[in-house]
């Protein structure tokens, strides 16, 4: 409201003093695109009186953020205010007395004319209708009317009844279409009244001061949150014994309002809107915590094991499986030659030909660049939580690829084999991808049943589980296979676990992981026995035993 009323004083102290409002369309020259937002850049020129002024600049985003608006003027020039509004009215921004908007006014004016006959002449067969309806309930009242009366009342009843309603439908068509005329040239008329850049509906009004009239150039920049762009990536690779041909690629969008026509384009990985207000720790209390007000937790045996799935995630592999494909999106793909930039802060991208991207909120895949990556590759196996083999790519000193996190389609031996997750943001030296699943390497986990049991001794319940791994190589040549497990970890000092046999694995006894690095021959069979051990009270339940 506060703002509206800003906005109206500007126009009544301009109309006050007789000024007429400077219009100019600012065109659009370059826009960085972060993850979620745009910087833009525009420019124009405008004509200046000496004096104050007031300049309306159209073509500008729909949605922007006002305290990132930027104007850059020459030292004559003084910028006294600037607002952003998407409504501003002013009885100087159109012409209305052009000869092409007072030819379709008059268009206008002679359907909504005819319009209106066709609405007099529906109404009064209606009425027509009704009276017709009316008199022949008060002639079938009156008996004095004999037989040829009576049919001669009803044969004009009918036809005179029958035309009436045909001439009503005949009225409802020529209505439709004179309606259509209408939304036609009131369209034509909105083309005519707006700017040439009639889509963008955002302005910025400036008042300013200019020490010597000429022609003056303005510098726009602002930030507007109507675009994004993210990373994804396309893997191929022809065998293992060959590198990963990696194309770099960006899915960039915008919906500003206004479309971007041969521009300079720059993607950073950078967030204009994150908040950078550095942390301040506070020192750090301790209390003895109320027992009534504790939250009660369930035994975490399980819990302090956690999945094996998220485990293996932190270490950039996919346990479970490759991430689930979504639905195919149509991008509208260019390929270009882009510059990579490792700034202080972040990663940028410069595109080195102009791009268009329009503002119709479609994705537009932009090439970035092609890379040739070393890869080592080895397989990998995590029977308790996926019963197949998957084959990873590991990539050393990753770091100066500039990639970032993103999804990647895998093309292995020329076929389309699925996706997975490309995870740069680590600590570890190494970045594994998972290339996809190998079927020709198969896997079983099984309890055995007279090898497991439950025994009760004293106040204490003791569980023995022993499982069995099965691991083929199908293949016509030789595998190495990383292979993991795990055996739960407690965290009461009631409950205890004790493993039994590990099959020489190597073991993490803060994780709980079970680790074997096998070299399987073609055709050949390996089983690998693991046994634990689990003590608790008796009276107690472990429920994710």
């Amino acid at each position: 409201m506060q703002k509206q009323a800003i906005l109206i004083g500007l126009f009544v102290t301009a109309f006050a003093l007789g000024q007429k409002p400077i219009f100019t369309t600012a065109k659009i020259k370059a826009a960085t695109v972060y993850a979620n937002a745009a910087e833009l850049t525009q420019n124009t020129l405008v004509a200046l009186p000496a004096g104050n002024s007031e300049i309306v600049i159209n073509n500008i985003a729909n949605y922007l953020n006002e305290n990132t608006v930027q104007i850059g003027a020459p030292s004559t020039v003084t910028i006294l205010s600037v607002q952003f509004t998407t409504n501003y009215i002013s009885e100087f921004e159109t012409d209305q007395s052009s000869p092409a908007i007072k030819k379709v006014k008059d268009s206008i004016t002679l359907v909504q004319r005819e319009l209106k006959r066709i609405q007099i002449l529906s109404n009064s067969n209606t009425q027509t209708i009704a009276l017709l309806d009316a008199n022949k309930t008060i002639s079938a009242a009156n008996t004095s009317w004999n037989v040829m009366e009576l049919t001669k009342l009803v044969a004009y009843y009918s036809t005179k009844r029958s035309e009436l309603e045909n001439t009503i439908v005949d009225l409802a068509e020529k209505q439709t279409l004179w309606n259509k005329k209408l939304s036609a040239l009131n369209n034509k008329l909105q083309f005519h009244t707006k700017d040439p850049e009639k889509y963008a509906s955002g302005k910025l009004i400036l008042q300013v001061r200019n020490e010597t009239a000429g022609n003056i150039p303005l510098a726009i920049s602002y930030i507007t949150n109507t675009a994004s762009w993210n990373p994804f990536y396309d893997l191929r690779t022809e065998n293992i014994q060959t590198p990963i041909n990696m194309m770099y690629k960006a899915a960039v969008m915008q919906n500003s309002g206004i479309d971007w026509k041969n521009i300079q384009l720059t993607l950073s990985s950078g967030n204009p809107n994150q908040n950078n207000q550095a942390p301040d720790l506070q020192p750090w209390f301790l209390h003895f915590q109320n027992t009534y007000a504790a939250t009660k937790t369930p035994p975490r045996s399980y819990a302090a094991m956690e999945s094996l799935d998220n485990r293996l995630q932190e270490d950039g592999i996919m346990a479970n499986g490759l991430k689930k494909e979504k639905k195919a999106l149509a991008y509208s793909v260019q390929s270009l030659h882009a510059t990579d930039v490792q700034n202080q802060l972040n990663v940028s991208f410069d595109i080195a030909i102009p791009y268009t991207i329009l503002s119709n909120g479609k994705i537009h895949s932009v090439a970035l660049k092609e890379i040739k990556l070393p890869a080592t590759y080895t397989y990998f196996a995590a029977p308790k939580a996926d019963k197949e083999a998957f084959l990873l790519a590991e990539i050393s000193d990753y770091s100066k690829y500039n990639l970032l996190p993103g999804e990647a389609n895998i093309i292995f031996e020329g076929m389309h084999v699925g996706k997975t997750q490309i995870n740069p943001s680590q600590t570890a030296d190494t970045l594994k991808l998972s290339m996809g699943r190998d079927k020709k390497i198969t896997l079983n986990r099984e309890k055995i049943a007279d090898k497991s049991g439950t025994k009760f001794l004293s106040s204490y319940k003791e569980q023995l589980f022993t499982y069995d791994i099965t691991v083929r190589n199908n293949k016509k040549e030789a595998v190495v296979l990383e292979l993991k497990d795990q055996y739960p970890l407690p965290t009461d000092k009631e409950i205890s676990v004790v493993l039994v046999e590990t099959s020489k694995a190597n073991v993490n006894q803060e994780t709980g992981l079970l680790t074997w690095h096998l070299k399987l021959d073609s055709n050949t069979t390996q089983k690998i026995r693991i046994s634990y051990k689990v003590r608790y009270p008796k009276d107690t339940i472990i429920t994710n035993l």
